[in-house]
């Protein structure tokens, strides 16, 4: 698996979750890139594509569900597949993001083995 292949962008802005999934993934020996907020995911992604998206909904500024509006909406980057990790439990927005494109939906506080499930299913070629 080469690098290109297996990046995983992460965004939240939690600086402990970023830590913690950028350690658990590391450690599988995926290529991760962490953004803290919107701003900063995009200028990641035009340096380098990620192959899969974990992202955080609840966020200042730009949240997470304009980032997916906005990704969806874009041709350069609307294959990309998300996997949306959240605190929100509730149905309707767990609908709302599979509606708008999201292609899993992980509650926190994470299960990171089926996280690791999860990022495998979509990085395996």
């Amino acid at each position: 698996m080469n690098q290109q292949n297996n990046t995983i962008l992460v965004i939240d802005d939690s600086l402990t979750n970023v830590v913690l999934l950028q350690a658990v993934l590391n450690n599988k020996g995926y290529s991760i890139d962490t953004a803290l907020n919107v701003k900063e995911a995009y200028e990641l992604m035009t340096k380098r594509m990620p192959k899969l998206i974990l992202l955080d909904l609840l966020m200042p500024k730009i949240n997470g569900f304009e980032f997916l509006e906005k990704l969806k909406s874009d041709k350069k980057y609307n294959n990309i597949p998300v996997v949306v990790v959240s605190a929100l439990t509730d149905e309707d927005t767990i609908s709302k993001v599979y509606k708008m494109g999201a292609v899993n939906y992980i509650k926190k506080p994470v299960d990171l083995n089926y996280l690791l499930e999860v990022v495998k299913e979509y990085l395996t070629d």
